[in-house]
C-alpha cells in the first residue's frame, strides 16, 4: 500500500466531522474539488471506502468511523504540542476556539477579550455562538462558555462573571392593560413569550423561587423565539412579558421602557464559567485568553 499522506488523514478528518464537503473546504481553505481528490486518493490507497456520500451531507462508513476515532486524538495531541512550542515565539499566538451564548459573548466574553486581541494580534479567535450543549472535545472547541450549573463535572471551570438573575419583565402599557402578576402562577393568564431552547428543542420552563420555595412555570403566549434579544425588543414594543437575563433588559429598566414583575421571585443563578479539559492549559496562547476572562476569584475545579 503506497504511504499515507499526512494531510490526507488531516482533511479526512475534517471532511468526517463537517460532514460536509463545502463546509469542509471553506474551513481548511481549500478548493472543493481539490479536497474531494484528496479523500478519494486516500481511499485508493487505503483500498477502503471511509465516507458514504449524498447530495446533501456526507457520514464516516464503519471504516471511516474507525479511523476518524483513531487519528482524531493523536492529531489533536500533535496540534497542541506545536501550539506550545509557539511559547518559543517572541509573541503568542494560535487559534482558540469557543463555543458560547450571544448573552454571554455580548455581556461578558467580547469586552473582556477586546482589548486584549488588540494587544495580541498573533492570537485567533474563533466564536461558535449556540445556545446549546456543544461536547467540546467531540466538537474541536479549545473552552466553552456555560453557567457554572451545567458545566460537566471533568472539565476545569474557570469563573468569568458574577452571578445574574432571570426577570420577568414587560413595558408599563402592558401592564396597565393587563395587570401586574402577584403570584408565578397568574402568568398563566397573561401572554408571555416562550424560549424554545436550542439543545432539546423543548419550551424552557419559567423558574422561580421564593423563601426555599421553588416554582416552574410553563408560560404560554403569541410568541416564541430563540433569541433573548428579540425577545426584549418584543417586549418594550407592549406584546406582552419576556423573561430575560437581568443585564439584558437592565438599561431598558432603567429608562423606564420595561418593568420587573415578581422580582421577589426572582432567585440568581451561578455567573458563567470558562470550561475546558486539562491537556489546553499550558497552551500560551489559550493562558492568554484565560486570564483575559477570569473574574477576581480562584479557579474551581467543577
Amino acid at each position: 500500500m503506497p504511504q499515507t499522506d499526512f494531510n490526507d488523514l488531516m482533511w479526512f478528518r475534517v471532511v468526517a466531522e463537517e460532514q460536509n464537503f463545502t463546509r469542509a473546504a471553506a474551513k481548511l481553505g481549500v478548493a472543493q474539488s481539490t479536497l474531494s481528490h484528496t479523500i478519494k486518493r486516500l481511499e485508493t490507497n487505503m483500498g477502503i471506502r471511509l465516507l458514504t456520500r449524498t447530495t446533501r451531507n456526507v457520514a464516516p462508513t464503519e471504516a471511516g468511523d474507525r479511523l476518524l476515532k483513531t487519528i482524531a486524538p493523536r492529531l489533536s495531541e500533535i496540534e497542541d504540542e506545536i501550539a506550545s512550542l509557539m511559547q518559543f515565539r517572541d509573541k503568542p499566538s494560535g487559534l482558540v476556539r469557543l463555543t458560547l451564548s450571544d448573552h454571554a459573548m455580548n455581556t461578558v466574553v467580547w469586552p473582556k477579550l477586546k482589548p486584549v486581541l488588540i494587544e495580541y494580534p498573533d492570537i485567533s479567535v474563533e466564536f461558535s455562538l449556540d445556545g446549546g450543549f456543544r461536547n467540546i472535545v467531540e466538537d474541536g472547541f479549545d473552552a466553552g462558555v456555560r453557567l457554572g450549573e451545567s458545566v460537566e463535572k471533568d472539565m476545569i471551570a474557570v469563573r468569568i462573571g458574577p452571578d445574574w438573575r432571570m426577570l420577568a419583565v414587560a413595558s408599563p402599557d402592558y401592564f396597565a392593560e393587563h395587570g401586574m402578576p402577584g403570584h408565578p402562577e397568574e402568568l398563566l393568564r397573561h401572554n408571555c413569550m416562550r424560549m424554545r431552547q436550542s439543545t432539546r428543542g423543548g419550551i424552557y420552563a419559567w423558574e422561580f423561587e421564593k423563601d426555599g420555595q421553588a416554582l416552574n412555570v410553563r408560560v404560554d403566549g403569541q410568541l416564541t423565539f430563540n433569541n433573548s434579544y428579540a425577545m426584549i425588543d418584543a417586549a418594550v414594543s407592549g406584546m406582552g412579558i419576556a423573561f430575560v437575563p437581568d443585564s439584558m433588559a437592565a438599561d431598558h429598566i432603567a429608562s423606564g421602557q420595561l418593568v420587573v414583575a415578581l422580582d421577589d421571585w426572582s432567585p440568581s443563578f451561578d455567573g458563567y464559567f470558562l470550561f475546558y479539559p486539562t491537556r489546553r492549559q499550558n497552551l500560551p496562547a489559550f493562558r492568554i485568553i484565560v486570564d483575559a476572562l477570569r473574574q477576581n476569584s480562584s479557579r474551581l475545579e467543577a
